[in-house]
């Protein structure tokens, strides 16, 4: 396999020396920054050049090229460490930053590199809801378009299954039933009803149909009889026989 090359991408790894993490300050940052083993640190800088010479931290402003400086110092946890192109002794372009906490040391992000990794991981997080969202989706040519999720599918088996009740009758059979109760209620009238539950039943007042009087009846029945009395029509004779005259 080919080595892979963390020059190539700083911001995703980091660097420490143990052996120099209680005893840093602001006096000897650099110095632990300029580590061989640092992959942050640059050889051809100007830092080497006043190392070499040894030449104080001054003379960097009098030089042209790739310089390290300490930007920010807040003891004994944070070190901010720039890198810069020096063009003049008033004039430098900042390249990149590191950040030094508890002895640890990073590359901090550009402008560029933050944007592009947020909107990269929102689309990366919108993609896959729309992923898992088409993992739900289904489709039949009879029924259309439908979710179904995985958690219902659990509620379906961890609902308790109930019997369906079986109803005692039909609709016809009731419609039927309440039919018949109710020619039988007006063929046979109750007699009593209770207005409430748990009270005393109350008799009800049947209207009867007056009887018509004794005399009326007695001349209803004399009046069939005269009329069955009364003498017939006389009958006619049948007619006479004559004799054919030959």
């Amino acid at each position: 396999m080919a080595s892979v090359d963390f020059r190539d991408n700083l911001l995703g790894i980091s660097w420490v020396d143990s052996g120099w993490v209680p005893i840093l300050n602001p006096g000897n940052v650099l110095d632990y920054f300029s580590e061989r083993s640092n992959p942050f640190y640059d050889r051809t800088c100007n830092n080497e050049v006043v190392k070499m010479q040894r030449l104080t931290l001054e003379h960097l402003n009098q030089m042209v090229g790739v310089e390290y400086i300490l930007l920010h110092a807040q003891e004994p946890i944070l070190y901010i460490i720039r890198k810069q192109q020096r063009q003049s002794p008033t004039q430098d372009i900042p390249l990149a930053d590191y950040y030094i906490i508890a002895g640890v040391v990073y590359q901090a992000p550009d402008l560029g590199t933050v944007i592009s990794s947020r909107a990269l991981s929102a689309v990366h997080g919108i993609q896959s809801a729309f992923d898992e969202a088409m993992s739900y989706c289904r489709y039949h040519p009879s029924k259309g378009y439908w979710w179904h999720f995985k958690d219902q599918e659990e509620r379906e088996k961890n609902k308790p299954k109930t019997k369906k009740k079986e109803e005692a009758s039909s609709l016809f059979q009731r419609h039927r039933v309440d039919t018949l109760l109710l020619d039988l209620r007006s063929k046979f009238p109750p007699t009593f009803y209770q207005p409430k539950p748990g009270e005393k039943p109350i008799p009800v007042e049947v209207k009867k149909e007056p009887e018509p009087p004794a005399e009326a009846v007695k001349q209803e029945e004399r009046e069939p009889a005269t009329k069955s009395s009364a003498p017939a029509p006389p009958s006619k004779p049948p007619p006479e026989k004559r004799a054919r005259l030959q």
